[in-house]
């Protein structure tokens, strides 16, 4: 069980490196009420306050049922050697992928330490080390700072966002926008998908509701429509598959042929070919997808148009790369 610490002697510096979770923090908090805090709080050992890595949830709680004293027991002498044990026993201590990248690097912060260092240190392969450091340079502190706080699902980071950001070139700040824009309400990982597919592949008139605080509303219309492709022919199908693949292809395009990088001379004589194919082809193919998106929308097909919708404006090109 460890030794009585008095909260007064606990340094929480770490704090914000563990996430938050209001719903499992509030069962503790009845949990503790009735049986006290049953598992010690861990940190380091050296020093009059000992820095807390382990038990945060337990130490609020404890604060607001006004106990004083928590059972406590070392993990290590120094910072550096408690943060590697911790994270020798993340599975038992339920470290998440985050938590472990904000710990490991610290450690490249305290000790200087390299990603070989560190992977020698947990009995780690140095792939493990570099995809959760990784993970988290990706992210923009924003997005860092909603997640930990709990105000963000870090599942629906790892298997929503980061599939966008991969296959559609989705960047850092569209994410932090969007991330930003739902935080807080509480929301289903089903529900931020369906946002997620609204938002990075819907029309610049969606992600602008979205922005606005309108999820609610456009959560509500996208729930009216088919959760798959059933009830239509093969040949639809095939067509709505299409119709996804030109959305995807027309925004990787926008934003990879700003890049200065693309300048060789096999590269242009090619690009110059076939960019006058496509223009040349522009008109008639958009006179196309003008009457498809006309024909459907006059079907009756029991799905209401969104709340707010107006007809299509088209997006703008993006801003060229900053250099």
């Amino acid at each position: 069980m460890g030794q009585e610490m008095e909260l007064a002697q606990l340094d929480v510096r770490y704090e914000n490196y563990r996430m938050k979770n209001p719903a499992l923090e509030k069962r503790l908090l009845a949990s503790i009420a009735q049986r006290g805090i049953e598992q010690a709080v861990e940190g380091t050992a050296a020093g009059e306050r000992k820095i807390l890595l382990n038990g945060f949830k337990r130490r609020r709680c404890a604060l607001r049922l006004g106990l004083h004293h928590v059972p406590y027991v070392a993990l290590g002498d120094d910072e550096a050697g408690a943060i590697l044990n911790l994270l020798r026993v993340s599975n038992q201590s339920a470290l998440s992928l985050l938590e472990q990248a904000r710990f490991i690097e610290q450690l490249r912060r305290l000790e200087k330490m390299s990603v070989a260092d560190i992977a020698e240190q947990l009995l780690r392969s140095k792939s493990w080390v570099s995809m959760r450091l990784g993970l988290l340079e990706e992210m923009s502190p924003r997005v860092q700072e909603e997640i930990f706080a709990g105000r963000f699902p870090m599942y629906a980071y790892m298997y929503t966002l980061r599939p966008f950001m991969r296959l559609n070139r989705t960047g850092q700040q569209e994410v932090e926008e969007f991330v930003v824009a739902v935080s807080g309400q509480n929301l289903s990982l089903r529900e931020i998908e369906q946002l997620a597919h609204g938002y990075f592949r819907g029309p610049q008139s969606m992600r602008e509701m979205i922005q606005n605080g309108h999820a609610s509303e456009v959560l509500s219309w996208m729930q009216q429509l088919p959760q798959d492709a059933e009830g239509c022919s093969e040949r639809e199908r095939i067509l709505l598959r299409d119709l996804e693949l030109v959305q995807k292809y027309m925004q990787r395009v926008m934003g990879k042929s700003l890049d200065p990088k693309l300048q060789s001379l096999a590269f242009c004589a090619q690009a110059h070919l076939l960019t006058a194919g496509i223009l040349n082809r522009q008109h008639a193919f958009f006179d196309s997808v003008r009457r498809l998106h006309d024909r459907s929308g006059q079907a009756p097909s029991g799905v209401s148009a969104p709340p707010g919708w107006n007809e299509p404006a088209g997006d703008h090109s993006p801003s060229p790369p900053q250099s």
